[in-house]
């Protein structure tokens, strides 16, 4: 397999209203749509006599916000004079159109939400200059806000398209699932947890040997020496990843044919693959998905029990389920790792529930709801349960569950939630506990209440703890973060 899975943006879902999978762009089309009907001189309501269809449903596709079907368009272009082709041409009619098009565009996007402010009734009645200087406005905020985020932007970008491309396949790719049991299947693997046992015989059957070393250098998890088909992992037993994961992802490189990557955005998408392909082997797709059913007719689905059955960690459970749920269960889901600061580390969703975000649509860096699960169970004494919690959003009611697991780099949560309509099938479902969010309204827990603000504003300086790495640049190489000189050396000096 090759990395197409993941090297295609075309699956990624679209702004609402701004385009459909075959790639029409409704905000064009509409602004298209009535630049033909005024040149014409018709009003809304007598086109829509000449087509059989209201006034208002023209309205909405005027302003991009339904598609119209293949026989409407036939009917416009008909009135129009037009053809198909020429109906749904890319280039706005007008340099007002453009503007219009693209002021659309601003205020449908996340930064412009992101601001709180009002949206711009667009109307032939809104001066040229005025939309003019709105669109630069917004494009000359874009600038600023990237140029300030220089650094990460490449990362954050690169994490949000890939986002998209998980939400829009439901985190089910069944290209690595194929590869994964095909590698099962020469092994011989029949049901149980994965075995260290059995991972060396997929190395084998790979043809790679396995060397364990005191001095694996720093800035890696192992190092594969293709010249010899040698990996190295490390022999101390502190770390905060299975070393079975480990194995299994430097496998999946192999198995999965990827290249050395051009940029961050490559890099990006063959760890997610690899990841995904050794989570593919220690939970297989086939008695995963057997146990899942089974719990889901039991009406227990949990996590732990996951955990438990496949002998794995807790978050590789959690993303696991991701990947199975929708495809298998019919159960939309999302997830989330969050550090006890409240960022987020990790996410993934299709259930409509609303994580924070910036301008660019990146979700990790954002801080949580401190009313979210994902929050609260930092603070519950019980650390050997799961944590189970409804909380009611503006998207709606969700329930989930959590965890909390130490690492080197701090305490994080790990929670699975569902929307209210599928707790019935999860153990835990029975909770009375209930939060209630209004983020991302700064009111509902990023503001201090306005008795606390009313006698320590202006009366205090906290010294913030420096977080350096926010200043630092993405680390250069195909690589990121990897020592090429370090790993070079380490080669030469355990090459047979």
């Amino acid at each position: 397999m090759t990395m197409s899975a993941w090297a295609s943006t075309d699956n990624q879902p679209h702004p609402e209203g701004s385009a459909v999978a075959d790639g029409l762009d409704v905000i064009s089309l509409g602004r298209r749509i009535r630049h033909l009907r005024k040149a014409k001189g018709l009003t809304l309501e007598e086109l829509g006599v000449q087509l059989g269809t209201a006034a208002s449903q023209l309205s909405l596709m005027e302003n991009g916000k339904r598609e119209p079907k293949l026989g409407m368009l036939q009917g416009l272009a008909s009135v129009f004079g037009v053809s198909i082709d020429q109906l749904l041409g890319a280039e706005p009619p007008t340099r007002r159109a453009a503007l219009e098009i693209e002021l659309e565009r601003a205020q449908r996007g996340p930064l412009y939400e992101s601001l709180g402010l009002p949206r711009v009734r667009i109307s032939a009645r809104l001066p040229l200059e005025v939309l003019e200087s709105l669109v630069g406005l917004q494009s000359e905020l874009e600038r600023r806000l990237n140029e300030q985020v220089a650094t990460p932007e490449e990362a954050r970008r690169a994490n949000a398209e890939l986002r998209g491309i998980m939400r829009e396949r439901n985190n089910y790719f069944p290209e690595i699932e194929a590869e994964a049991q095909t590698v099962l299947d020469a092994v011989g693997y029949s049901s149980g947890p994965m075995s260290q046992h059995l991972i060396a015989d997929i190395a084998t059957h790979l043809g790679f040997s396995l060397h364990h070393v005191s001095d694996l250098p720093h800035s890696t998890r192992s190092v594969t020496d293709l010249k010899n088909r040698r990996i190295y992992l490390t022999q101390s037993q502190r770390t905060d990843h299975d070393p079975r994961s480990v194995l299994l992802q430097a496998l999946g490189h192999y198995v999965l044919q990827h290249q050395t990557p051009d940029n961050y955005r490559e890099f990006l998408r063959q760890r997610v693959a690899t990841n995904y392909f050794a989570a593919a082997l220690l939970l297989p797709e086939k008695p995963a998905v057997e146990y899942l059913r089974r719990a889901k007719a039991a009406k227990e689905i949990a996590v732990e029990d996951i955990r438990d059955t496949f002998s794995v960690s807790y978050e590789t459970a959690a993303h696991r389920f991701t990947n199975l749920a929708t495809e298998h269960l019919a159960i939309p889901t999302h997830f989330q790792k969050t550090h006890k600061s409240g960022i987020i580390y990790k996410a993934y969703e299709n259930d409509g529930v609303t994580f924070p975000q910036d301008h660019t649509g990146a979700i990790e860096g954002q801080p949580s709801c401190k009313r979210w699960t994902s929050r609260v169970v930092f603070d519950v004494p019980d650390k050997f349960s799961a944590y189970n919690q409804y909380t009611d959003t503006p998207s709606g009611t969700y329930w989930c569950t959590a965890r909390t697991e130490r690492a080197a780099s701090g305490e994080f949560s790990v929670s699975v939630g569902v929307p209210y309509a599928q707790v019935k099938w999860f153990r835990g479902r029975d909770t009375d506990i209930r939060e209630k969010s209004f983020c991302p309204d700064e009111a509902c827990c990023r503001l201090p209440p306005t008795s606390l603000a009313r006698d320590w504003a202006g009366n205090a300086w906290p010294s913030a703890r420096a977080h350096s790495h926010l200043l630092a640049a993405m680390p250069p190489g195909a690589f990121p973060g990897v020592d090429e000189t370090e790993v070079y050396s380490f080669l030469e000096a355990h090459s047979p």
